[in-house]
């Protein structure tokens, strides 16, 4: 809710019984009166196991509706208001998950952020993905993107995406797999696929091995209430991609 500054009352004509009326007041009268009234729903919200809440109808169906204006109010900045996602920030909608897609490591995801400087259980702490300009040969660089290129299907240079599965196998497959098709405990993406988080053509492929990608998911738990954050897991979860 935002907080507007007092404004100077002026009781000259002041209708009596309206001096001390406020439209702040009576907002927050209503957020109190609907809090208590919710108050039992969102103890039961807590106290039950994220896997057994879709067992009870009555707090699934409040769950999915709480969480949906959560994300609105909170997640839709990134994610975008259809949960689609930007350049940079994950779409929800379909079931290609860096940290997996159950409805436990969603959860987990939102309350401790990943790379988060706020939250110390945050996934995977000061890693990323690393910057391999600086390590790999000029040469090496280009032919590992090729491969990179290739396992997705795309159109790659045959020799250079062979001398790039050597460079790949000693550097990349420790996180990606050996097959490139990643590591959800790591956060390191399947390749194989054509999901691409800033873009899978051979220019941001480069940039991307070149200098690294360290985007920041916020820890929530500093931020919104148990039950608000188990409400927004399950409406991602619920939203088509959850696993």
């Amino acid at each position: 809710m935002i907080a507007y500054p007092a404004l100077p009352i002026s009781t000259k004509g002041a209708t009596p019984g309206l001096l001390h009326w406020s439209e702040r007041a009576d907002v927050a009268k209503d957020i109190k009166k609907f809090d208590a009234m919710n108050a039992p729903l969102n103890a039961k919200l807590v106290s039950t196991p994220l896997t057994k809440i879709k067992d009870d109808p009555t707090l699934y169906h409040y769950a999915i509706e709480d969480g949906a204006a959560v994300f609105r109010t909170w997640c839709a900045q990134c994610h975008g208001s259809g949960a689609a996602g930007n350049k940079g920030f994950p779409n929800l909608l379909d079931d290609d998950w860096l940290w997996g897609g159950t409805i436990d490591d969603i959860y987990t995801t939102i309350t401790d952020g990943i790379r988060s400087t706020t939250d110390e259980d945050t996934r995977s702490a000061g890693s990323g993905m690393p910057a391999w300009g600086d390590v790999l040969e000029p040469q090496e660089l280009k032919d590992v993107v090729q491969y990179v290129m290739s396992l997705s299907g795309e159109k790659a240079d045959p020799k250079m995406a062979k001398a790039g599965a050597t460079v790949f196998a000693d550097n990349c497959a420790a996180c990606h797999g050996d097959d490139g098709k990643g590591n959800q405990d790591l956060g390191a993406p399947n390749l194989t696929d054509g999901i691409w988080l800033y873009g899978g053509d051979q220019a941001t492929i480069t940039k991307t091995v070149t200098y690294g990608r360290e985007g920041v998911m916020p820890n929530w738990n500093k931020r919104l209430s148990e039950a608000n954050i188990r409400a927004v897991a399950l409406y991602v979860h619920q939203l088509g991609g959850g696993q």
